[in-house]
């Protein structure tokens, strides 16, 4: 027998004032206000001449210590947080925030229509100095909410010079795939292979649909053009799809281990519904559901979500990833809204429920107030805690708390 799980019910508010809470953490902890902020570690080694508006990506509360991961894709979807807060809660303060973060984005951007480089977005990632092409499709969301809450058509003009670039340089046409770790000082991808897949060495790139964002560029541009890297990449998820919902053959994925990425299924599964929505295909929308289902398994009797989850559903006793069921609250969220299927309900408001158990309201460091926790480390011999911060575990709840409270 197994344990039958419950589901909380959710109250309104007091998820506003969490939201509150967690948005003040995003806006007057994580956001830098200095051009070469002195207080972060920078482990990656990223060059960027200005950093106001971007997120500090990573905290450790046994050192106290700052550090940033990706700050373009991070920045990018705080922005999007902040811009859905907005909408709930009238806080100006909050759009202007957002403001600041689409301002650090639109810094790293080529300007001149003469380079060739026109549009690249310098997300740097895993390395200091090369661009993940995932990272640049992942912050140009944010810049569309913008344009939609500022009404201001500079931050969607951006995005769809950025789609524009990974279309000429990343994509691979006719295959849904795409290259990674574009070098601009070489203008030039790695010329190493990077990690596609561990157990396809052959394939050449990712098929990547985050958020959608080539269908809205070509939308909002006019462009059908832009329509095909969607639709191809849509396509040919529905083939690679395993296990259903889910694609462990393509990195951050594992197939050799057998370790499936917790926001793997958000950032390629939920797209698909606008596929079925703009196409009528029901296929799409029966694999955006077993994403879905996928996010139910793998969501603990608690509500939380651990990192290191695989394809039997078992998992590492360590290292929780509360982005990861925060993503699952969205999709679950966004499924319903399309669909009115509200089959997941029970555990959204789970999963809301947990994030708000594992806000830090009242720490002794004041650097925590607010924010989400994130992850639990394993021991390593010492007494030190075991938290650690990415402001990714802050920004996706405040999006999933958000649309519930806007729903």
């Amino acid at each position: 027998m197994t344990g039958a799980r419950t589901f909380p019910e959710i109250d309104r508010a007091l998820l506003a004032d969490r939201l509150r809470l967690a948005c003040s953490w995003l806006t007057d902890r994580a956001q830098i206000r200095e051009q070469q902020p002195a207080d972060i570690a920078n482990s990656h080694g990223f060059r960027y001449a200005d950093w106001r508006g971007s997120m500090r990506g990573e905290y450790s509360a046994a050192k106290a210590q700052w550090d940033v991961f990706c700050p373009i894709w991070h920045t990018g979807q705080a922005v999007k947080a902040l811009v859905l807060a907005h909408r709930v809660l009238g806080d100006a303060g909050l759009l202007e925030a957002a403001k600041a973060g689409g301002a650090f984005i639109l810094r790293q951007q080529v300007h001149d229509p003469a380079d060739p480089d026109h549009g690249f977005i310098a997300a740097f990632e895993d390395y200091g100095d090369k661009a993940n092409t995932s990272a640049i499709l992942e912050c140009l969301d944010g810049l569309f909410y913008l344009a939609d809450e500022t009404r201001d058509q500079t931050w969607e003009e951006a995005a769809i010079r950025a789609l524009r670039w990974v279309l000429r340089k990343a994509y691979l046409p006719g295959e849904g795939l795409f290259r990674d770790l574009y070098d601009p000082a070489a203008r030039a991808f790695a010329p190493w292979r990077p990690r596609h897949s561990n157990d396809r060495p052959d394939v050449p790139g990712r098929p990547l649909l985050d958020d959608g964002v080539f269908l809205t560029g070509a939308r909002r541009a006019g462009d059908k053009g832009l329509e095909t890297p969607f639709w191809e990449t849509a396509r040919r998820l529905l083939v690679e799809q395993d296990p259903p919902g889910n694609w462990i053959h393509f990195a951050p994925c594992n197939a050799i281990t057998g370790n499936i990425h917790p926001r793997h299924a958000f950032w390629w599964g939920m797209p698909l519904i606008r596929a079925w929505q703009e196409s009528g295909d029901a296929t799409f929308l029966e694999c955006a559901r077993q994403s879905a289902q996928w996010y139910v398994r793998a969501q603990r009797h608690d509500g939380g979500l651990i990192r290191n989850t695989y394809l039997d559903f078992n998992t590492d006793s360590f290292g929780h990833e509360t982005s990861g069921i925060a993503c699952a609250a969205i999709l679950w969220q966004r499924l319903k809204a399309a669909a009115g299927d509200d089959a997941f309900d029970g555990p959204t408001r789970l999963a809301l429920d947990f994030c708000m158990r594992v806000q830090f309201t009242h720490p002794a460091d004041e650097n925590l107030r607010g924010a989400i926790l994130s992850k639990v480390l394993p021991p390593d011999g010492s007494d030190r805690s075991p938290y650690h911060l990415r402001d990714l575990g802050t920004t996706f709840f405040v999006q999933a708390a958000s649309l519930w409270l806007g729903a």
